[in-house]
């Protein structure tokens, strides 16, 4: 499972915005962009003019590092989106917030993507009743997501939750069975459901030079 082990501060820094890549890191005083850090590298203050490629370019990684896949799956996804007849940008979106990983962010069992990709990964989701460790599963309207009823796996959804640091989007329900955290995807999410932390991204010059 490849994965990008870059310093994520580092990555926030690149862009020049938050990417809140590690959870309460983000919200401290700690952050980078808070102090107004300049971009990596030793040119870092000189920084010319962007060109129109480079706008377009930098467009689409911060989408790659907030959603934190890679090009290959980023050219994946924007295959499935342009095979949908509604707006391509849109329906990239869309299909980003399906990923499970991001959906067990949002629903608050975990901190960051990182970490909800990590939990996936150790095996202690349940989709449907059924264990699932693949972080870029799709998710459909309907599917019951799932903590694991054993401590460890109980004990990482609680403390994200106690730290309230994400607000649960419309299409998605949280319930509590017993002491059970679960989610539950109630439809398709649409362009007003994105992270409203990155809601100021522009999709269509993603689309554009996705299309190159």
């Amino acid at each position: 499972m490849a994965r990008n082990t870059d310093p994520v501060c580092k990555m926030c820094r690149r862009e020049q915005m938050k990417l809140y890549l590690k959870a309460e890191r983000c919200f401290s005083p700690k952050c980078p962009i808070d102090r107004d850090a300049l971009p990596p590298g030793m040119h870092g203050a000189r920084r010319g003019k962007q060109s129109e490629y480079g706008i377009r370019l930098r467009e689409k990684q911060k989408l790659k590092r907030f959603y934190g896949i890679l090009e290959a799956q980023f050219r994946r996804y924007y295959t499935l989106a342009t095979r949908s007849p509604e707006n391509t940008g849109e329906q990239l979106l869309s299909i980003l917030e399906r990923r499970l990983d991001n959906v067990i962010h949002r629903l608050g069992f975990a901190s960051c993507r990182g970490s909800a990709r990590q939990m996936v990964g150790h095996g202690h989701i349940l989709v449907n009743g059924r264990k699932c460790d693949i972080p870029s599963m799709l998710i459909k309207p309907g599917d019951v997501v799932k903590v694991k009823t054993n401590e460890r796996s109980l004990k990482l959804a609680r403390e994200s939750l106690q730290r309230n640091l994400v607000r649960v989007p419309d299409f998605l329900e949280v319930t509590n069975n017993g002491d059970q955290p679960e989610g539950r995807m109630s439809r398709l999410p649409n362009r007003q459901d994105v992270d409203e932390r990155i809601i100021e991204i522009r999709e269509q010059l993603i689309i554009e030079i996705a299309t190159r």
